[in-house]
């Protein structure tokens, strides 16, 4: 013999709100529903691409941070070793003695030789020229 259960609290209640009867019963709501639904799905998506986004950039921008902070520590270690290396040159340096201490007055300002010679056409001045403006050339530094 058979065993029928009698219908519980959970499938009187199931059977009552399934989406199925409350989608013909009142189409515009469900629609509604379904749509509010997709809306919060989009927004939780965006929120967590946005989220993770933002957790890379900060990434990216401590590992650019702690980097510079090294530049700067080993520029002021080069700094530091330069002027001990200067200090140290210039302790063991001696001045000639045919050198002596003067002052902006007694210094004689003699014109530049080159701007006063005329211009040659020879090779080897030309060449001679060229060479010093790339032995002259400065190097930028910096980024």
């Amino acid at each position: 013999m058979p065993t029928t259960r009698s219908p519980g609290p959970l499938n009187l209640i199931q059977g009552s709100f399934s989406p199925k009867k409350v989608a013909r019963q009142y189409p515009l709501l469900a629609g509604m529903h379904r749509a509010t639904d997709g809306a919060l799905l989009g927004v939780l998506i965006a929120v967590l691409m946005m989220s993770g986004f933002s957790f890379h950039w900060r990434y990216l921008w401590t590992v650019a941070y702690t980097e510079l902070e090294t530049t700067r520590d080993l520029t002021q270690k080069l700094k530091y070793s330069t002027a001990m290396l200067e200090q140290h040159l210039l302790k063991r340096a001696s001045l000639p003695l045919s050198m002596v201490r003067t002052n902006a007055k007694k210094l004689h300002y003699l014109d530049n030789p080159d701007a006063l010679s005329s211009p040659n056409n020879d090779h080897d001045s030309h060449k001679n020229r060229l060479i010093k403006r790339f032995a002259s050339h400065s190097v930028n530094y910096g980024y």
